[in-house]
Parts: structure tokens; C-alpha cells; sequence
């Protein structure tokens, strides 16, 4: 079991920046893709950026292109999420995920098989 926990989120004015972490523990922190999702009141949950354990391909949402950057630190077993340049629609409940299996993209959170509690990001105008 991955156990993941997220950190870092608050309120900032538009034009900020914040930075999350995702600590995770538990079983093997290898061969897993990691995502980070938001889900604002009364909307699906998307994919806002991913990467895999150990470097290859990193994805990003094109909202979030060349405003936030997905990295990792694997000594600490942690994962960052840099976000600047926040508007107000990036405000949202920002959830850590993982997985294991090949199946679905990046973006969709049905393949992933590990979540955090989230933290919440606000921007205000």
C-alpha cells in the first residue's frame, strides 16, 4: 500500500506561487506514475501534471503549461508541483495520485490507483 500525503497549498493573490509536496511511504516508491489533479466545487477532477518515478515522459495540462513544473526528490521519496503565475480559476482541492498499470492516460483519474487527502490552493483576483 502507497501511502501519500499532500502539503504546501493556501491562499495567494493572482500572479503568486505556491509549491506542493507529496511525500509518499509505504510500499516501493519506484516504477509508479505519478499525478497531480484538481478538482474545484462542482467539477470533474483533471489532470493538471504528471511524471514518472526515476525521470521519462512528463505531461502537462495545456491551463498549466509553462506556469507549473512537476519534479522529484526520490532520496526524500517526495514529489513537487512549482506553480506560478496562479489565477484564480487554478483555485481547487489539489490531490497527489499513483499508479502501477498501463492503462488510461496520464490526465484520467480512473487509472490511478493511489490518492492523497489533497490541499487546497486559493487564488484570489
Amino acid at each position: 500500500q502507497l501511502h501519500l500525503v499532500e502539503s504546501g497549498g493556501g491562499s495567494v493573490q493572482a500572479g503568486g506561487s505556491l509549491r506542493l509536496s507529496c511525500s509518499a511511504s509505504g510500499y516501493t516508491y519506484s516504477n509508479y506514475r505519478m499525478g497531480w489533479f484538481r478538482q474545484a466545487p462542482g467539477k470533474e477532477r483533471e489532470g493538471v501534471a504528471s511524471t514518472y518515478i526515476g525521470g521519462g515522459s512528463t505531461y502537462y495540462a495545456d491551463s498549466v503549461m509553462g506556469r507549473f513544473t512537476i519534479s522529484q526528490d526520490n532520496a526524500k521519496n517526495t514529489l513537487y508541483l512549482q506553480m506560478n503565475s496562479l489565477k484564480p480559476e487554478d483555485t481547487a482541492m489539489y490531490y497527489c495520485a499513483a499508479k502501477l498499470n498501463f492503462g488510461y492516460n496520464w490526465y484520467q483519474a480512473a487509472g490511478y490507483n493511489y490518492w492523497g487527502q489533497g490541499t487546497q490552493v486559493t487564488v484570489s483576483s
